[in-house]
């Protein structure tokens, strides 16, 4: 099931809607669906969809919810740096990508280093606005793990600002969150920030 306005649900449209939709799509656009090269099209673009938005069906707080006491006192930070990030702007549906830093400073538990990017990639796989995703990765992490603090920084180029509208490219958006001791220690955010190649020379320090 979607979510419509306010929430209801609406029935997920079947394959075959989705394929013609996207006949639909190529007609709009000027060329025709029937012809040698677009036969398969339909079905190429419904599968790729199935992997671009593959982040519907999983449920981000179950990827943080096995994780291990035995840490021995360990308190340092525990940052994984340029965790790949593939998107796609609600706006236009085209790509974001970039790359997502992502810090937290254990209170009593860790967690596997590959479930923080396999949370990123759970919100990346959506329609989504940077801003958002960046939130929704530091909150979840906040919310199942209670750690000191977390702290998420993303860094990314977004194809609706180079392939369309101004045309702009080598421009990168940067977008942080910051919890717990990231936001009001200002040592223990610049040692994150010095960490991931101090993107606070570029204005976020």
């Amino acid at each position: 099931m979607v979510r419509g306005p306010g929430h209801s649900p609406l029935p997920r449209p079947t394959r075959a809607e989705a394929e013609e939709a996207v006949r639909t799509l190529i007609r709009w656009a000027g060329d025709d669906p029937l012809r040698e090269g677009l036969l398969g099209t339909p079905d190429r673009v419904v599968r790729s969809y199935e992997e671009f938005f593959a982040g519907y069906a999983v449920d981000p707080t179950e990827i943080l919810k096995r994780t291990f006491e035995e840490i021995e006192g360990y308190d340092e930070m525990v940052v994984l740096r340029d965790i790949r990030v593939e998107s796609y702007c609600e706006h236009h549906m085209v790509p974001i990508v970039g790359k997502a830093h992502v810090a937290y400073l254990p209170r009593r538990r860790v967690v596997g280093i590959s479930k923080l990017a396999r949370l990123v990639e759970a919100y990346g796989k959506r329609l989504q606005i940077q801003e958002k995703m960046t939130a929704q990765i530091a909150n979840t992490i906040d919310e199942i793990l209670q750690p000191e603090g977390v702290a998420v920084v993303i860094e990314a180029s977004h194809q609706c600002m180079t392939t369309r509208g101004v045309h702009h490219t080598g421009v990168s958006m940067v977008t942080s969150r910051m919890l717990g001791a990231f936001r009001s220690d200002p040592s223990t955010r610049r040692e994150f920030l010095t960490m991931i190649g101090n993107p606070a020379s570029r204005g976020m320090e």
